[in-house]
């Protein structure tokens, strides 16, 4: 699968998911666009790994939960480079309540990072893409729809996002874009102990069916498959990574079984 010669951007790329992701596309051949918020030490790291693959990373610093950053952001993808091949909508944040105790703030803040973001993007990166077609990935989670404790706001941006990729698959279908979302479990990263400390989800790190937990390369995997060709039929889908947990929830691995 060769990405060679394509543009991506990956919003959030520093740490986690994201940062997996970048390193994923650039070592099949793309050039990537790194984009953060608040950590930039990490972001140019990301982008140093990136160019000893061999391939081209610009670091963009901007808030995408703020219009007025996310379209500085595009106009200088659209000054610098004039196009975009490819976007992965990864950028993420949360306020971990219950749905009684979530107010406007933290509705307006999740809502806006999570969902209303990849919309934006997603509107601007269209554009960029004009005729050349592409693809674009949003990053989701299970807890768009299963409850989790203390996860309210955050499950409904997630679903938000979800309904989204299903209608940007529709109407971008016509311009040669494809778009789809992957919904991973608890993965293993900085995040995942955020949510933890907030007390959005406990911390058992129980084993997954499959037999670990998640990591951000199996989730990166399946971002850089859904932008290759070989996933052109696939559209408006949630691909879900998360070694069978919501499957089986219940099972426990023969070797954790006690």
């Amino acid at each position: 699968m060769s990405l060679k010669g394509k543009l991506a951007l990956v919003t959030g790329s520093g740490r986690g998911i994201g940062r997996a992701t970048a390193l994923k596309l650039a070592s099949q051949g793309a050039d990537v666009i790194v984009n953060f918020f608040r950590r930039r030490d990490a972001a140019e790291q990301t982008a140093k790994d990136i160019e000893a693959l061999g391939v081209k990373a610009e670091v963009i610093r901007a808030n995408v939960g703020d219009p007025a950053k996310l379209n500085e952001m595009f106009d200088m993808i659209s000054d610098h480079f004039g196009y975009l091949d490819i976007l992965i909508n990864n950028a993420a944040s949360g306020v971990g309540r219950s749905v009684m105790d979530v107010d406007v703030k933290a509705w307006d803040w999740t809502m806006n990072i999570n969902a209303r973001a990849f919309l934006l993007c997603a509107q601007r990166a269209a554009r960029l893409m004009g005729g050349r077609g592409g693809k674009i990935v949003g990053i989701s989670s299970l807890g768009s729809s299963f409850v989790l404790p203390t996860y309210a706001v955050v499950g409904v941006s997630k679903a938000a996002l979800e309904a989204l990729t299903r209608y940007l698959a529709i109407e971008l279908a016509h311009e040669g874009i494809c778009v789809n979302s992957v919904a991973a479990s608890a993965v293993e990263t900085e995040a995942l102990k955020f949510y933890i400390k907030q007390g959005m989800i406990s911390d058992t790190r129980q084993a997954t069916p499959a037999g670990r937990m998640v990591i951000p390369e199996d989730v990166a995997k399946v971002v850089a498959f859904l932008c290759s060709e070989e996933a052109l039929m696939i559209r408006g889908q949630t691909i879900i990574v998360d070694g069978g947990t919501s499957i089986a929830p219940f099972v426990i691995p023969e070797g954790d079984q006690q």
